[in-house]
């Protein structure tokens, strides 16, 4: 028996028509029509209220060989590290909910931090630059700080709120995992869904970050001080609405790579972050340091920021010479 005829029988023992089934669900009658149909099935969230509404386990809706309902399916026990770890459907939903809620918050978090220099060089060249000055010059320069730190803290608080959350999820970084039936075709269909969505924001992320260029290129032309300030704020300030778009939609799009093990997240993938765990956590502490301290000494902070492109593409290098070094044979 196939999802369309179980519908179909659960729904009649119910005693309701279609149009019963969607008030239920909070659906058209033609959404339950199709389904009936088998011309399309439901989405991984409405397969999950059918299993409740119904009192069945998804496990019976999704395969097609199971003839009777079975009892509500108990979510996978935690396996051990040796073994491949199996994912519910409801852990699937659960955690694909999860994601799509703090994604934007982490984006925010990486903007935040990004525009944090925005408000001390402002104001630091505004009192250095204008005549008469704005602001004391070290009123300026206390102020601007302040608010420095404060877009900081916010964005590392957003960080570390979001990740607290997904932390239950984080075996899907490093240990294999298998889909539980159905959950697979139901994971990916999703995905598909939301791939026109990742491609405009990759899109308008990268052109966002390749234009933040113009205003500095623009401000040279005009030869002057506080036109050069400018312009280096509102290339930060394009850079971080480009990063915005850049994080928020590659943050839900690797949710569905990591339940579907695609991309970065495929098991060879997870044995090298494993590897690699160690080693990150030194070299982003590291480069932390570099930077804050190449910025406070010389507040330079409009230029201390190219740190961060820099000490990405060079852990990529770092982490390949790693994977090198561990496949290249014993000498005899």
């Amino acid at each position: 028996m196939i999802l369309a005829d179980k519908i179909i029988e659960l729904r009649k023992k119910q005693g309701w028509s279609q149009e019963d089934l969607a008030q239920h669900l909070g659906i058209s009658r033609q959404s339950v029509s199709k389904w009936e149909s088998a011309a399309s099935i439901p989405d991984l969230d409405k397969i999950l209220k059918l299993s409740q509404l119904f009192g069945v386990s998804t496990d019976y809706l999704l395969k097609d060989s199971m003839e009777a309902p079975q009892p509500q399916e108990e979510l996978p026990e935690p396996a051990s590290p040796d073994s491949v770890r199996r994912v519910s459907l409801e852990e699937a939903s659960t955690y694909l909910d999860l994601v799509r809620a703090t994604a934007g918050k982490i984006a925010l978090g990486v903007s935040l931090c990004i525009l944090s220099p925005v408000a001390l060089l402002l104001l630091s060249g505004l009192s250095e630059i204008a005549t008469p000055a704005v602001l004391p010059e070290a009123v300026a320069a206390g102020s601007g700080l302040t608010i420095l730190l404060v877009l900081v803290a916010l964005g590392v608080s957003l960080f570390l709120l979001s990740g607290k959350k997904r932390s239950p999820y984080a075996f899907l970084d490093t240990e294999p995992i298998e889909l539980l039936y159905g959950v697979t075709g139901i994971v990916e269909k999703q995905k598909a869904k939301y791939e026109p969505t990742h491609t405009l924001s990759l899109v308008a992320g990268v052109a966002l970050c390749i234009l933040s260029a113009v205003p500095i290129m623009v401000a040279a032309a005009f030869d002057s001080e506080l036109t050069a300030l400018f312009g280096v704020c509102l290339c930060l300030v394009l850079v971080a609405l480009g990063v915005f778009l850049l994080v928020r939609s590659g943050t839900v799009f690797g949710a569905f790579q990591r339940l579907l093990e695609e991309g970065d997240y495929t098991r060879k993938n997870k044995r090298r972050r494993q590897d690699a765990a160690p080693l990150g956590r030194i070299y982003w502490c590291l480069v932390t340091t570099i930077y804050l301290a190449w910025s406070f000494l010389t507040d330079n902070w409009h230029i201390t920021w190219i740190v961060w492109p820099c000490a990405g593409v060079l852990y990529g290098a770092v982490c390949g010479m790693l994977a090198a070094i561990k496949k290249k044979p014993p000498t005899p």
